[in-house]
């Protein structure tokens, strides 16, 4: 019995230490640290010595955080979640990564916050690789000039303050003055284009953006576009990262070779959350209490917006950055940044929404410095000197408001201006193809218009569309393909028009 029970214990103990020869696990130095103190949307943390800046630091409950202040002693992080369950002493852990998002086309048609964790109830979105938020701008090298123009569908824009694929044109006005609804109807207008588009909202609404995202998708545009939004309620971390993170988005499809068109809505948010998250970690206020880095906080943006080389596929990130002001002050710190940042803005007038002139673009007040250059040669033809001529028009019209008693030539600049700035209204969601607004163009300034009331010109505009269209089915193609249009096809168009409303006021 005892030689029995000598064996089985001689047995078990070779295999015990067979097995630890063959099981021994590999030590791993992990860093912890602790929670010092937790504050709105930030935290300190003390014991991280190795931690690097802007990576991500794990907390309980799968909460996450963004180191940003790393000093000698401690490191101030904020977080990408609500960290209301988070206490002084809880541990937290280097994760070794940056911020990343997943990036590809199944993003395409769905609603994600930063992170890309759905908001749509459509399931995880699964991307084809990571990319981190923060990436270098392309070289200047790398880059080509920008040659193709990027239809917004608006004949105010297109014929006026043109755009082109590659550029960043800034959209600023007070609020509640049609800002989005420019930024929405050039998303809308890019479905027969094969321009991709992401748009990203930074501390909307929530009912907001449910009725945007239903706009949209009533339109036909979500299918080719990734909405990322942060609404008020998200933590400032989250909303700081929004569109550094849908511009890498962005940026994957651009280096496919494709064009992408993408929208910040809307960058004064994201200065204020900038700003929230730096006075909480203490950081030194400037100017009206910004901190100084500010400006290369959007110019780090902004600069990734570009048009691609063909060596390196040729594809395009067009920027359309939307900045609130107050009380019409463009000169303001933040709006004054973006605009030395961008090749251009748009400027909309609230006096101009409040009086029903919609999109309420001030056009003196708005420039182009690219999109000029990629125009269609239609456009530069028809409308050459509309800009100036309509510039002239707004001074004339705030001068004869005083009653002073006007020459013959100053009333017929005047009635044509009114004519002028009628046919430049536009529904939203009613994007006109370059071919039709092309025939609208030639109607005001060729006089078809000018016995018509400016309260009928929207009427007669269409009647003239569709006459032209159909005696001249060729007319979009010419326009699209960037051939110019000789005097005799224009004056085609303006005898069609002219006569089919004719017809109709007989």
């Amino acid at each position: 019995m005892h030689q029995d029970l000598f064996r089985l214990l001689k047995t078990e103990k070779s295999a015990f230490e067979e097995g630890l020869k063959g099981g021994q696990a590999d030590l791993v130095a992990e860093d912890v640290g602790r929670v010092a103190s937790v504050g709105y949307g930030v935290v300190q943390v003390k014991g991280l010595k190795s931690v690097r800046y802007e990576e991500v630091l794990s907390f309980p409950g799968g909460l996450t955080g963004m180191a940003l202040d790393v000093f000698k002693d401690s490191v101030g992080a904020v977080l990408l979640g609500q960290g209301a369950g988070l206490f002084a002493g809880a541990p937290v852990r280097r994760t070794g990564q940056v911020v990343s998002v997943p990036v590809g086309q199944k993003l395409l048609g769905r609603v994600v916050d930063p992170l890309a964790r759905p908001l749509d109830n459509r399931g995880a979105v699964r991307g084809e690789k990571l990319l981190p938020i923060e990436r270098s701008a392309p070289a200047i090298m790398d880059r080509s000039p920008v040659t193709v123009p990027l239809n917004t569908g608006l004949k105010v824009v297109d014929a006026l303050i043109p755009i082109g694929r590659g550029q960043r044109e800034l959209i600023v006005g007070d609020r509640q003055s049609g800002k989005t609804a420019v930024a929405t109807d050039t998303i809308i207008n890019q479905k027969n284009f094969g321009v991709l588009c992401i748009y990203c909202a930074i501390g909307k609404r929530a009912s907001e953006m449910a009725k945007l995202t239903a706009s949209l998708q009533k339109a036909g545009a979500l299918d080719y576009t990734v909405m990322v939004v942060t609404t008020e309620q998200d933590p400032p971390g989250l909303q700081y990262i929004a569109p550094y993170a849908a511009t890498s988005m962005g940026e994957h499809f651009m280096e496919q070779g494709r064009d992408v068109l993408i929208v910040y809505d809307d960058l004064t948010r994201h200065a204020r959350a900038y700003r929230e998250m730096s006075l909480l970690l203490e950081r030194p206020p400037g100017r009206e209490a910004f901190p100084g880095d500010i400006f290369y906080i959007h110019s780090r943006l902004l600069e990734r917006s570009t048009h691609l080389s063909k060596e390196l596929g040729g594809g395009s990130l067009t920027a359309l950055p939307v900045v609130e002001t107050e009380a019409q002050n463009i000169s303001a710190y933040i709006p004054t940044n973006l605009i030395s940042i961008t090749d251009g803005q748009i400027y909309l007038s609230p006096d101009l929404f409040s009086k029903g002139i919609l999109p309420a673009v001030d056009v003196g007040k708005s420039v182009s410095r690219v999109g000029g250059k990629t125009q269609l040669p239609a456009y530069r033809i028809v409308a050459g000197d509309l800009r100036l001529s309509y510039s002239q028009f707004t001074e004339l019209e705030s001068f004869a408001r005083f009653g002073t008693r006007l020459d013959d030539d100053t009333r017929q600049k005047l009635e044509r201006g009114r004519r002028v700035r009628a046919v430049l209204q536009q529904n939203q969601a009613s994007p006109l193809t370059a071919g039709e607004q092309i025939i609208a163009l030639v109607c005001v300034t060729k006089g078809v218009f000018d016995k018509i009331e400016p309260e009928q010109i929207a009427d007669a505009q269409e009647d003239a569309i569709r006459a032209v269209k159909e005696k001249m089915p060729d007319l979009e193609e010419v326009v699209g393909s960037g051939k110019k249009i000789d005097e005799a096809r224009i004056e085609q168009i303006r005898q069609t028009a002219q006569n089919a409303l004719a017809q109709i006021k007989d």
